[in-house]
């Protein structure tokens, strides 16, 4: 397969995908099966967020040591020994016997997750030139959505037959699975590649490209601009991954649905949101691909569809109205509730499917995984704080944090137009090792000199 790097590329991407999908399903474990493990651990809806908050800390302190370790190390081994880790902390989450053990499992789960994401990124930056990169990061991306989509599927079908805690196992036994799956496919892509995909003169290696220290990286514009948008923005997919299945649940219980029912109800409905939202992100990243290879500038072109869909993130300001809307049937409530989630969803994903091309077109490929995972550490952190309003809010339906969720989008795509620039460092001589200059700090730098696997 390797000596047709063109084909060997998207099997390397369709291995990610499936590493993506199995990332979220474990993720979206807690979500759906939020009453039996509320009713087991005998806690009420604080204690479950703040579960999420020690996965959500966890994650934000790891990402940004993940990219740092993406960038030292190359993503095949830091990849699959996430992936390793995430699934043996599903399988320990159901082997937990109180909360405290299972609080620990979803902290290991934190840890272990955002070195997919660091590691995809550097994979697709270092396999596929900018007027394909849009494209297969976010098929990438969408295994998250399509996890997501998948979850209430599966895991409402397991639970009829294996008790909660198998489901957790199943998952992580699956996860096992596909880390040995990573460690043979992935390859590092050979120099003349890397000429194509990198845009360097033939005979560039990855050793003699320009890059920033990590300290000289807080020096741009840019890295404050990125960390800025995911902090902003984040909050709002993570409150759907996190709360959109148990807010339908709760929805149904309201109207009176027993617990089989709202199973059933979240089976056939639950993912249609990230259905549509994966669907439509991954045309509208394509359609920045195409006004590349019409001649756009690449950034540029990312900044566009990015802003465009911004536009929509109003929306979700008419959850509360429409939940409390009862001169109409349930059905229909559900159905409206179910297509704003799904415009919103697909702004989030547009804009996380295209932050990564614009953190790997901005900065030198040896920071893309650096800086990713900063700024994804920084969006993690927002919302965990976020998490904590949420969990305030839910029992009154916190009509005040939808309307504020709306505002979100639209500021970061004011700091996304002022403060992402392209970020490059001068390249000069010291010796035998590689300078990178900051244009933002004139103290210059020892550059990164580790080349990715």
């Amino acid at each position: 397969m390797y000596k047709n790097p063109y084909i060997h590329r998207w099997v390397i991407v369709g291995t990610m995908v499936i590493a993506i999908v199995c990332n979220y399903l474990d993720r979206q474990l807690l979500s759906i099966l939020k009453p039996e493990i509320l009713g087991h651990f005998n806690i009420g809806d604080i204690e479950f967020a703040w579960i999420l908050n020690v996965f959500l800390i966890c994650y934000a302190v790891m990402y940004p040591v993940s990219g740092i370790l993406v960038d030292k190390f190359g993503p095949k081994p830091v990849m699959f020994g996430g992936i390793a880790a995430w699934s043996l902390a599903c399988i320990g989450g159901g082997l937990s016997q109180d909360v405290y053990q299972f609080a620990v499992c979803r902290g290991i789960l934190g840890l272990a997750e955002p070195t997919i994401f660091t590691g995809q990124l550097v994979a697709v930056t270092l396999w596929f030139e900018k007027r394909t990169r849009a494209t297969a990061n976010s098929i990438c991306q969408a295994g998250g959505s399509i996890g997501t989509m998948c979850a209430p599927l599966a895991v409402a079908w397991m639970v009829r037959y294996f008790p909660w805690q198998d489901v957790f196992i199943i998952a992580g036994v699956a996860g096992l699975i596909i880390a040995g799956i990573w460690w043979i496919v992935y390859r590092r892509p050979r120099q003349e590649f890397l000429a194509v995909t990198l845009g360097e003169p033939k005979g560039t290696t990855l050793r003699d490209t320009r890059s920033f220290s990590v300290g000289a990286l807080f020096g741009t514009s840019a890295l404050w601009g990125v960390l800025l948008i995911r902090l902003v923005s984040d909050p709002v997919w993570y409150f759907i991954n996190f709360w959109l299945p148990g807010f339908l649940r709760d929805l149904g219980v309201e109207q009176g649905l027993g617990v089989q029912e709202t199973l059933d109800m979240i089976q056939y409905i639950g993912g249609i949101p990230f259905l549509v939202g994966a669907t439509c992100g991954v045309l509208a990243s394509a359609y920045s691909d195409k006004l590349v290879a019409k001649g756009w500038n690449a950034l540029k072109s990312r900044k566009a569809v990015m802003s465009l869909s911004a536009c929509v993130a109003p929306v979700i300001a008419l959850v509360p109205l429409l939940s409390h809307w009862h001169s109409v049937s349930f059905t229909l409530r559900l159905g409206l509730i179910t297509a704003v989630f799904a415009i919103v969803a697909f702004m989030c994903l547009v804009w996380l499917y295209n932050i990564g091309v614009v953190i790997a077109e901005t900065f030198p490929v040896k920071n893309v995984a650096t800086v990713a995972g900063i700024a994804c550490g920084a969006g993690a952190v927002g919302a965990a704080c976020f998490n904590l309003v949420v969990g305030s809010l839910m029992a009154t339906m916190g009509e005040y944090l939808f309307y504020c969720m709306g505002f979100l989008h639209p500021i970061a795509t004011i700091v996304l137009l002022r403060l992402v620039k392209p970020a490059e460092p001068q390249q000069e001589k010291c010796g035998t090792y590689s300078i990178a200059s900051d244009k933002n700090n004139d103290n210059d730098v020892c550059g990164l000199d580790a080349a990715p696997n």
